[in-house]
């Protein structure tokens, strides 16, 4: 027989918090689960941006895509990459045993730091990275800060062996 215990409501709450955080956890795993399809595809096309040499660039990975059917657009400092990634027509749906890769229109927006010249933009496509440089003034470059240490000196000490 159990001894017995003061009932605490609070504990019982945990324990119902825990179970609520498993069942949504399950629900949202990526790459299984119950989460819709829709919800488990990556966000597409990945990006990456940087500063070299004096340009801001921006890269966008676009495998399998034809670079014809990608459009670039600035409005303001908002760049937009819109584009449709086709599925082949020669296979029809009910021979798939899997299929894993995300087909349709997508379209991404980043926006562009202050100091960008977005009048003169170049764009490359090559083995499904699709490349934009744009001049940036050398101001808006990342530069490396300094943080000054305020406090007592460590010192180490050797023990002898």
């Amino acid at each position: 027989m159990k001894p017995l215990t003061k009932w605490s409501p609070l504990s019982e709450l945990s324990t119902l918090r825990h179970e609520m955080d498993e069942i949504f956890n399950r629900f949202f795993e990526f790459g299984g689960g119950w989460m819709p399809a829709m919800f488990r595809e990556r966000v597409f096309p990945t990006l990456e941006s940087f500063y070299k040499e004096g340009k801001f660039v921006v890269r966008a990975e676009l495998p399998g895509i034809d670079p014809r059917d990608v459009d670039i657009s600035i409005v303001g400092n908002q760049l937009t990459i819109k584009g449709e990634r086709k599925i082949e027509k020669d296979i029809d749906e009910e021979d798939y045993l899997m299929r894993e890769r995300a087909y349709g229109s997508f379209m991404r927006s980043v926006t562009l730091p202050e100091g960008v010249d977005t009048t003169n933009v170049h764009a490359k496509y090559h083995e499904g990275i699709l490349n934009l440089t744009m001049p940036c003034a050398e101001a808006i470059a990342p530069r490396k800060i300094t943080i000054e240490i305020e406090g007592p000196e460590i010192k180490v000490v050797k023990k002898a062996a």
